[in-house]
């Protein structure tokens, strides 16, 4: 692997850290499993790209792509908090739902950004080299969305949210409005996954109808891989490690797509996601094992 493929991963793996955050605050901090990521990352990439093709400034864009996406969490949190449906097919029928409405918003299955001016745009005309400046644009982004999601979980607002995701029952008992939390978390976490489809799509210049496919498995993935060798204790660490479990992901599947020995191409993605997922899982339970033999081991 060259230093411009280590460097477009790097630039992936922090692009998609924001997306992990989103999948933390809905999988792990609400205890709500959500597919509609799989949705509202095009759904983001949709709504900025034909707006800034219809010539509205970039910002603008990205902004209403934000607020498109934390609908689309809302939607989800309200079918299954107001009609009471599990909340993996209410994601399903959000998602399911996106993939039409994300082929209105554009009116064709891709948008080509090439030529137009986005929110990097004025980043081509500084004195660096230019091989660093998306990754360098992508960690500030990034480190923005940690900087704010743990300020917000660590307010009155935030801790609420977390009880609501620990202990509902207590939640309920302590006095916290269990369904508007349900409601404002989704919605936080898919504005969170929509504004990574805006910045991906500005970044490479194109948005389509089929960049959600996997990307609550690349969430997920990124996730779990933090966890595995971070085993984060507070909230920052745990924001910390989803950011770094998304860049060692990234790079291990170059890494491995790049290693001609392997024989790997970019078809087999998919099984690469699922061996690095499933050693990724399997990691925390051996690490257990092997703390629990040097115990034994160090008694007798």
């Amino acid at each position: 692997m060259n230093l411009i493929q280590f460097m477009g991963a790097l630039e992936l793996g922090l692009l998609y850290g924001v997306v992990a955050i989103g999948v933390l605050l809905s999988f792990r901090i609400l205890d709500f499993p959500d597919l509609t990521v799989d949705g509202s990352f095009p759904l983001g990439a949709a709504v900025s790209a034909i707006l800034i093709v219809s010539g509205v400034d970039p910002w603008l864009a990205t902004a209403a792509a934000i607020l498109a996406g934390m609908a689309a969490g809302f939607t989800t949190a309200w079918i299954s908090v107001r009609w009471n449906i599990l909340h993996l097919l209410a994601s399903i029928l959000t998602m399911t739902a996106l993939y039409s409405i994300n082929l209105r918003i554009m009116g064709r299955p891709n948008i080509a950004l090439l030529g137009e001016k986005t929110i990097f745009t004025p980043l081509e005309n500084l004195s660096f080299p230019h091989l660093y400046i998306m990754p360098t644009a992508m960690f500030v982004v990034s480190g923005i969305a940690v900087l704010f999601i743990y300020r917000f979980l660590s307010s009155e607002k935030g801790l609420a949210m977390r009880a609501t995701g620990a202990n509902t029952r207590m939640a309920k008992a302590q006095g916290i409005s269990v369904n508007i939390q349900i409601l404002s978390g989704l919605a936080i976490s898919n504005g969170l996954v929509a504004l990574a489809g805006a910045l991906f799509a500005q970044s490479q210049g194109f948005a389509d109808v089929n960049l959600g496919v996997g990307t609550i498995i690349f969430g997920l993935a990124a996730v779990i891989v933090g966890e595995a060798f971070f085993n984060p204790k507070v909230i920052l660490s745990a924001l910390v490690a989803c950011v770094i479990g998304s860049i060692f992901y990234r790079l291990a599947i170059a890494m491995a797509l790049n290693a001609s020995f392997l024989g790997l191409q970019a078809s087999d993605l998919n099984l690469v996601t699922s061996i690095l997922v499933g050693f990724a899982m399997v990691t925390p339970k051996l690490r257990a094992k092997i703390l629990d033999f040097k115990a034994a081991r160090s008694k007798a």
